[in-house]
């Protein structure tokens, strides 16, 4: 017998199994990322099972799946988290069976780890190696702690200069918050929308498709996507196709290209750390800590749902044994 969730959720019009996936994840409004991932975790769970259907296997071919991830791939906790996660939206969203050893699964455990953090210093090293918007793109998360999507992700009128804001939309978890403008950057961002909007008019004058908008708001405002308010801050050079609608249009600038570029910039500084872009999100945090912005604040910024994942700072701050003396420096050094 099916669940309720069967009533709930319209049949599928996509034959084939894969892009099924698709159509619910698009249809329960997933982010993208989170569709290339479950994509990518069915198809490997059918070809790990010699490309067998889904509705002909079960609990054990599940846990034999998950336990291969562990063991012979030695997959972190979160992403062997993501792969069960996968599976089980596949059984209950897509397939919609009503398996109760899917709510047995064991769930890995996630380990927090103390996130990579740089230095002032370093971060001064690092943003000075840079180069062009992607110099302005570094200083943004290191000013605001935004994540690098919501930062290639800003639209034109996300950006209030009269208030010195930047709002932040759809955000991890499908929420908005509004960020301090850094004073340093208003000047910066004036130029580089100025540059945008080369780009915007000559995408204008040849009726180029326009940007990507969320949802229907495409169908509901038709002119949205051509207009000036909603174009990218930090547009791509070129064009690209849309790989769902096929639509040529105007991406944001890509995140593996700005990667690329900070890594090279912290070889370049000689830093030795595993640092990332994100890392300068780690360091707005400990730096506004280490400035005496209380938790709560820091939590807003950041945008986390639960103050303890916020927490994890504190114990950053605490590295070097929370200003405790070592009895070695105590020694005579004679």
């Amino acid at each position: 017998m099916r669940p309720a969730l069967a009533t709930v959720l319209p049949p599928l019009q996509a034959p084939r199994l894969l892009d099924q996936v698709r159509e619910r994840v698009r249809y329960l409004h997933y982010s993208r990322r989170t569709e290339q991932a479950y994509v990518h975790w069915c198809k490997s769970f059918i070809r790990f099972h010699g490309l067998r259907h889904p509705r002909d296997m079960g609990a054990p071919e599940v846990q034999a799946f998950l336990t291969w991830l562990a063991d012979e791939r030695q997959l972190a906790s979160s992403t062997h988290k993501q792969a069960l996660s996968a599976l089980v939206f596949l059984y209950t969203k897509v397939l919609q069976l009503g398996l109760p050893w899917v709510a047995e699964l064991e769930r890995p455990r996630v380990r927090r780890r103390l996130p990579v953090v740089l230095s002032r210093d370093e971060v001064t090293v690092v943003l000075t190696g840079m180069q062009g918007v992607h110099a302005l793109l570094a200083r943004l998360l290191y000013g605001t702690g935004m994540r690098i999507n919501e930062a290639l992700q800003l639209r034109v009128k996300d950006v209030d200069f009269s208030h010195q804001a930047l709002i932040v939309r759809e955000g991890k978890g499908g929420k908005d918050r509004v960020l301090m403008l850094p004073q340093t950057l208003v000047q910066p961002l004036r130029d580089q929308l100025a540059q945008a909007k080369l780009l915007w008019a000559e995408d204008a004058a040849q009726q180029r498709g326009g940007v990507e908008l969320p949802y229907a708001l495409e169908r509901k405002y038709p002119q949205a996507s051509t207009s000036w308010v909603w174009f990218w801050v930090f547009p791509q050079a070129t064009h690209s196709t849309d790989p769902r609608s096929g639509v040529v249009r105007r991406h944001h600038l890509y995140d593996q290209t700005f990667q690329r570029a900070f890594k090279r910039a912290v070889m370049a500084a000689g830093i030795a750390k595993p640092a990332t872009p994100h890392t300068l999100r780690h360091a707005f945090a400990t730096h506004l800590l280490q400035d005496g912005y209380d938790i709560r604040t820091v939590q807003d910024l950041l945008g986390h749902a639960d103050v303890a994942t916020t927490m994890i700072y504190t114990h950053v701050l605490k590295l070097g044994g929370g200003a405790v003396r070592s009895p070695l420096d105590r020694l005579d050094p004679t």
